[in-house]
């Protein structure tokens, strides 16, 4: 039997989540109306909770002053790569791990998840001494190599799901049609994939997009920096520059809030639809 909500407990209920809504949204909306502030109207008092003229002043410094273009086609280089390749290695490694038994196994997913638990600046030392060694400091490709092999563990584990919830029958049925067992999985399983695929290669961008400790650690000339290092340059000992920080918050979120809305979708399909009707 179904309890019917009372009427307190459904106000409750929406002034929870209203108070949730709000304390989520106004950061959102004040770094945005800050962004659209001229630099002499951040700090006016009282506070303006709404600006009486908008500026592009901001917007105009990022691209003329900051260089902020270089650093956007940095994040989106390395963002791209990174989880392009990233992804590509995750679907045959989780493939193995989902179909495949063998004495390493669960040695292999254990060591995934463990990667996962280890904060990443923990190894900035090794790791800059060992890329150092390598010439591949202040380098893209280098920057690259370190966020494919972050984005792997956590990739091969997510996608090893999906491919579980893939009936056998499916990959079975293909071979016996004349599939090899890599036809079978490029020409049956992959697509009845896709929605997983995308959703992991939409985590592994973003989560390239706003990685800040390595890329800092890594990168030193302006002309490699990426979005993070450059927003982490606003901030100086005396001073932190709000409105092109502000602005620069707002063009870096845009791209990930659109991703994640696309990739929510893709999670959602993936997890409902069946390969094979019952």
């Amino acid at each position: 039997m179904i309890r019917k909500e009372s009427a307190a407990g459904r106000v409750t209920r929406v002034a929870f989540l209203t108070l949730w809504l709000v304390i989520t949204v106004f950061p959102l909306y004040w770094i945005t109306i800050t962004s659209f502030k001229a630099p002499g109207d951040i700090f006016a008092f009282p506070i303006a909770y709404w600006p009486k003229s908008f500026s592009l002043e901001n917007y105009s410094g990022l691209f003329g002053k900051a260089r902020f273009g270089d650093y956007l086609s940095n994040s989106l280089i390395v963002a791209t790569v990174a989880g392009t390749v990233a992804t590509a290695i995750s679907v045959l490694s989780a493939y193995v791990l989902a179909r495949f038994e063998f004495r390493s196994k669960s040695a292999l997913l254990m060591a995934a998840l463990v990667t996962q638990m280890i904060p990443s600046f923990i190894a900035l030392g090794p790791l800059y001494m060992m890329m150092t060694q390598l010439n591949l400091v202040d380098n893209r490709l280098g920057l690259i190599l370190v966020y494919i092999a972050v984005c792997i563990p956590f990739s091969t584990v997510m996608l090893r799901g999906f491919f579980e919830n893939i009936p056998d029958a499916l990959e079975e049925a293909a071979m016996i049609d004349g599939c090899s067992r890599f036809g079978a999985l490029f020409r049956v399983l992959l697509p009845v994939m896709k929605p997983g695929i995308v959703a992991a290669f939409i985590f592994n961008f973003v989560n390239c997009w706003n990685e800040l400790f390595l890329s800092v650690t890594l990168m030193n000339s302006d002309a490699n920096k990426t979005i993070p290092t450059a927003l982490n340059g606003f901030i100086s000992s005396f001073n932190i520059d709000w409105g092109s920080m502000s602005a620069a918050a707002v063009l870096t979120i845009v791209p990930t809030m659109v991703l994640f809305a696309f990739a929510s979708r893709h999670i959602v399909q993936g997890l409902t639809s069946g390969a094979v009707k019952g």
